[in-house]
């Protein structure tokens, strides 16, 4: 499964191989300069042919000296280069200053401030690319507060060519002043606009867990990862810590000899009329991902709208508790679903004790949880290890209102509270896992071992987009 590392994780790594000597700092600098080219190249082949015109702008750290590498392998295929440096060069990281000192015969190192780097966008704007090489992965602190780095990441005219055409802005390992663990931008002095703030973000080794969660999609553009020659070294890493991507599930499929009760009977509880769908829906996808069986569980004003809407579904009277109880009394339904719909009221908090009380894999949801939303701690003596809660963010604020508190917290050092630190800590408290949807939906259990299933880059849904966003012209003609 596809890895998602933090920025110590990443580190431990490089150290790990740097120690062993398999490798130097200078050797992995080096890679990921030509692998940030060989990634611009692939995204436009166009550039191959030269002459372009780059502005990179390097940080007072190593990613600096990954840009210095990019700078001089584009001036060698033939570039127009400008090179600008935030900081003293004299206190340059050993491996970054003596790539600035190759790159340094090749061209001048322009101080990066206002007076010498208002005039770099003046002329041939529109066959640029700027490289953001000035802070990565190991940024603690904001750093934006500057009206030209705002302008040299993403002023708003800029911007508004890069949609179609140049500059393009490219990220070296995570667009700057983003937190590579949270996918957060780091203090109040936010880049105006910062949606989209590159246009192609190049990091190594392995995406980082900012790449994938919160602002961080948005903000990267295109995330592609460049191979520098590393493995993740289990004694470097705790494997038990590293998140990974969700991927195709594996496993579901129906052997000669099996019947249906081999792959379980779920039970999907629905509320009153006009509140059955989603429960039809929930039905619907246990079916479909591969359930022997599937009941839905209706109210009895809600019996005929299911029954006219549903096929190869079963479907069974549920008033109550009580009723519930004797339908449970089959130990063959041993999966169960139940929230959407159902209203916030004592009847669901009595529906979910029953529930919970029969020990069976249990998904609780929307109402089942909001129900509990004045005393979430009679809930939590409640589960098990085999519930999972599946609560979007107004429903999590409600049971762990003091990690949604720190989650929302803007942070002016990093690493920032991310979503995976919040949904661990809730796995943890709760004794059972934690689904935290969304478009970069994190799925924790009490153990700590964790997932991202996430909706972006590739996997996007764009039928699920707010209705504040435009959507392409392409999207709007085929839904009119």
């Amino acid at each position: 499964m596809t890895e998602l590392l933090t920025s110590a994780q990443m580190r431990a790594v490089e150290g790990a191989a740097i120690a062993s000597g398999a490798v130097t700092g200078l050797e992995l600098m080096e890679r990921a300069g030509k692998g940030v080219v060989a990634a611009i190249f692939e995204e436009w082949p166009a550039l191959r042919a030269a002459p372009h015109r780059a502005v990179v702008l390097c940080g007072p750290g190593n990613n600096g000296g990954d840009g210095f590498v990019i700078a001089r392998l584009l001036h060698d295929w033939g570039w127009e280069v400008e090179v600008f440096l935030l900081g003293d060069p004299a206190k340059l990281p050993p491996d970054a200053k003596t790539n600035y000192e190759r790159w340094c015969p090749l061209g001048p190192v322009t101080p990066l401030d206002d007076d010498h780097f208002d005039g770099a966008f003046d002329e041939g704007c529109a066959e640029m690319l700027v490289i953001d090489a000035l802070f990565g992965t190991g940024l603690t602190r904001p750093f934006l507060s500057h009206r030209h780095l705002a302008m040299a990441l993403n002023g708003a005219e800029s911007r508004a060519r890069c949609r179609d055409g140049f500059p393009k802005v490219v990220a070296v390992d995570i667009p700057s002043g983003l937190c590579a663990d949270s996918g957060r931008w780091l203090g109040d002095d936010q880049p105006f606009d910062f949606a989209n703030l590159a246009n192609l973000t190049v990091s190594f080794h392995a995406e980082k867990l900012g790449h994938r969660l919160a602002d961080g999609p948005e903000s990267c553009g295109k995330t592609v990862i460049a191979d520098i020659g590393l493995e993740t070294d289990p004694s470097a890493v705790m494997p038990a810590g590293i998140v990974r991507l969700v991927e195709a599930p594996r496993n579901l499929d129906k052997l000669p000899g099996h019947h249906k009760y081999i792959h379980g009977h779920a039970l999907v509880l629905s509320g009153p009329q006009g509140r059955s769908g989603a429960a039809r829906l929930a039905a619907r996808g246990a079916l479909r991902i591969g359930a022997g069986l599937v009941t839905v569980g209706a109210q009895p004003s809600a019996m005929d709208e299911c029954a006219a809407q549903l096929t190869a579904i079963m479907l069974r009277q549920v008033r109550d508790a009580k009723a519930l109880e004797e339908v449970l009394a089959d130990p063959r339904f041993n999966a169960l679903c139940l929230g959407p719909g159902m209203g916030v009221t004592r009847d669901t908090r009595e529906i979910v004790e029953v529930a919970l009380a029969a020990k069976r894999a249990t998904v609780l949801d929307a109402d089942a949880l909001t129900s509990f939303a004045e005393d979430p701690e009679t809930l939590f003596t409640l589960l098990h290890e085999n519930v999972v809660l599946t609560p979007h963010g107004g429903e999590f604020a409600r049971l762990f209102p003091d990690l949604a508190e720190q989650l929302a917290a803007p942070d002016g050092r990093g690493p920032a509270c991310s979503k995976v630190d919040a949904t661990r800590a809730a796995a943890a408290r709760a004794g059972c896992t934690i689904l935290f949807k969304g478009p970069d939906t994190v799925i924790a259990r009490a153990d700590g071992a964790c997932r991202v299933n996430s909706a972006a880059y590739e996997r996007s849904t764009p039928w699920l987009v707010s209705p504040s966003v435009p959507s392409p012209p392409e999207l709007m003609a085929f839904t009119m």
